[in-house]
């Protein structure tokens, strides 16, 4: 298990910067098996701008991101300093469940279910409360060299 302050540093590893860091707390992370992160949907994120104007949601796709860059973390936890950030290459058996909206705390969960080659099998689901708004399987694979 990452202490917390490891796991902000791992979280600063992310190549992700405002608006597109869709994870604002890592709750815990054990290095390429798990980790679990959090999300607050605030009613000022610029994606809400446009999208559903009379009822704010957080879009789907982004909830995927979410759960894509919790597992890349998971995965990344292991890989040597010089290996590069995971990328999405695949959704699996994904389902949408459910919505967030401004107000709501995303709990994320992602566990690797098997690593082959340069690729990760992540079971991930996303829960606001105890209400899974999405859950299923995403592909991830060594992506590129940070920069």
């Amino acid at each position: 298990m990452i202490s917390m302050m490891d796991a902000e540093e791992l979280l600063k590893s992310l190549p992700h910067a405002f608006p597109y860091r869709m994870i604002d707390r890592i709750i815990d992370i054990e290095p390429g098996k798990k980790a679990n992160a959090i999300k607050n949907v605030s009613v000022d994120e610029p994606f809400l701008q446009g999208h559903c104007p009379n009822e704010p949601t957080m879009p789907w796709v982004l909830i995927v991101e979410a759960l894509a860059q919790t597992g890349g973390l998971a995965f990344h936890s292991s890989f040597e300093k010089e290996e590069g950030m995971p990328i999405l290459a695949r959704i699996d058996e994904f389902r949408l469940k459910g919505i967030a909206t401004p107000g709501d705390q995303i709990f994320m969960e992602a566990e690797i279910v098997q690593v082959f080659s340069n690729f990760a099998k992540v079971r991930v689901s996303a829960k606001v409360g105890e209400v899974v708004v999405a859950e299923g399987i995403l592909i991830l694979a060594k992506g590129p060299l940070q920069i």
